[in-house]
């Protein structure tokens, strides 16, 4: 049975949104939350009519078997959707692993994803005083924490994602955030600049704290 999504485009190849290999994204229509830098505005409405449907997608992934390795979904928020899980299952039956973007907006149904998934990538946006500002949904810092919570105890793969430039929080809100996550056990954090200047300024002044993660990238 085909799961009930609502797809607004997908990304037949890209070797960025799964570390380690080549995968395609699939993408969720809806989200919640209203950043202001978000960079897929179209797919914020959650009931705009899908750019296509599941079978032609599972169609399209038949036919990559042996030339990709995963399947990434991401939005929107993809966790907002119903079918979601599976359609992670079918994914897996055709061979491939299975990525998630998520903002951690709904802890909850995370939580039950994360047996379906083999990698999740959560965006943590600020430290919990700068949340709902860059949102616009009250609470939304404390959903992005116990979202946090659930993937760290999961033991599923991840990295935690942030978008920086001094225009959203001050680098010393930064580098709270970072010293934040550590205490949380967090090991994995890509931070990424909205232009090359706050990418060169977040390496500089995360750089004490580089030697506690395992990986900490700047994009």
């Amino acid at each position: 049975m085909t799961p009930p999504l609502r797809i607004g485009g997908l990304t037949p190849l890209t070797t960025i949104d799964y570390p380690g290999a080549l995968s395609a994204v699939v993408f969720l229509q809806g989200c919640s939350w209203r950043c202001g830098y978000c960079h897929n505005q179209h797919l914020l409405p959650a009931g705009a009519a899908g750019a296509m449907d599941w079978a032609s997608v599972r169609e399209f992934l038949m036919r990559r078997r042996g030339l990709l390795d995963a399947v990434v979904f991401s939005g929107g928020e993809p966790t907002l959707q119903s079918g979601l899980k599976s359609a992670a299952a079918e994914v897996r039956t055709l061979g491939f692993r299975v990525g998630l973007h998520s903002a951690g907006i709904s802890p909850e149904r995370l939580a039950d994803l994360l047996d379906a998934v083999d990698w999740v990538g959560l965006d943590i946006k600020a430290p919990g005083e700068e949340y709902d500002s860059i949102t616009g949904v009250a609470r939304s810092g404390a959903k992005a924490r116990a979202a946090l919570t659930h993937v760290l105890r999961s033991g599923v793969g991840y990295e935690c994602r942030t978008t920086w430039h001094e225009g959203l929080f001050s680098p010393e809100r930064l580098l709270a955030l970072g010293h934040e996550l550590l205490d949380a056990g967090v090991r994995h954090w890509s931070v990424q600049g909205c232009d090359g200047r706050s990418t060169a300024a977040a390496a500089q002044l995360l750089a004490p704290l580089a030697p506690r993660f395992r990986s900490l990238l700047f994009r």
